[in-house]
């Protein structure tokens, strides 16, 4: 796969990677833990109950009682154990390849007991309410991973970040929406994706033209061409923060002059 500049000579304006890494986490994609040096071994992949990345960049992890990540834990000196968890970003439409981007958080996991569970699961479902939450004590531990070490690879390339840094940013404001805007986009207007095709290179135009990401800096596409896939960054004439301000700038992009799913 690659990634198309549409602007010559300059790259279009992005998010910044901790920002980026932010908003993956915000999502909550699918995510794998496993224990540290182990990335490509699947067997030792665990894919927990539930899990949110928390604004102070620690993790709650939900696994069953029985898990045997569980038990070592807890019978690890200072009950820690050093893991990695990895969370990936999926396209909220069917795409060939549908990762947009995948999260490593290398650090220390330590099992909560079940009053410190419970405390800590009442701050994780002020932000994600989930109903999972009530096994613990029940079924189910809360563990807690702290961070040493964040590892963003996506589109915009590859980065290390130190945990103060990714803490520090912000997710971006639309990332709680995106999925449901795209999906709609897709579904119900195959016309205004058509319409956007016009800012694209010219070889990439009889390609199969798919929405693939938003954010405040501007709108991306996956275009799949015969044996070959390329993202496409369209950016917008200023940096967005709210709604309305995203309708202005898709209307300028789509040189329509409505845009009633965006409002």
């Amino acid at each position: 796969m690659s990634e198309i500049e549409v602007s010559a000579g300059r790259r279009p304006p992005a998010p910044q990677p901790a920002e980026r890494a932010r908003t993956i986490a915000a999502r909550g994609g699918r995510a794998n833990l496993m224990p540290s040096g182990d990335r490509g071994e699947d067997a030792n992949r665990v894919s927990p109950l539930l899990h949110h990345v928390h604004p102070d960049g620690t993790t709650s992890l939900l696994l069953e009682d029985e898990h045997q990540l569980v038990a070592q834990a807890w019978q690890a000196p200072r009950h820690e154990l050093t893991v990695i968890l990895e969370i990936a970003d999926q396209a909220p439409v069917p795409l060939r390849e549908p990762i947009r981007g995948l999260l490593w958080i290398t650090g220390w996991v330590r099992p909560l007991t079940t009053k410190a569970a419970r405390h800590r699961a009442a701050t994780f479902a002020e932000d994600r309410p989930d109903p999972r939450l009530l096994d613990i004590g029940h079924g189910a531990s809360l563990l807690r991973l702290t961070p040493a070490s964040i590892v963003l690879a996506d589109a915009e390339g590859t980065h290390s970040l130190r945990p103060s840094t990714f803490t520090e940013a912000e997710p971006d404001p639309f990332c709680g929406h995106e999925n449901e805007w795209l999906r709609h986009l897709e579904l119900s207007h195959p016309d205004v994706v058509g319409l956007l095709a016009k800012h694209l290179p010219a070889p990439l135009r009889g390609g199969h033209i798919r929405p693939l990401g938003l954010d405040r800096f501007g709108f991306r596409l996956r275009v799949e061409m015969l044996g070959d896939d390329h993202d496409v960054r369209l950016a917008f004439s200023r940096t967005v923060r709210t709604q309305q301000e995203l309708a202005v700038e898709l209307r300028q992009l789509l040189g329509c002059p409505f845009l009633a799913y965006a409002t």
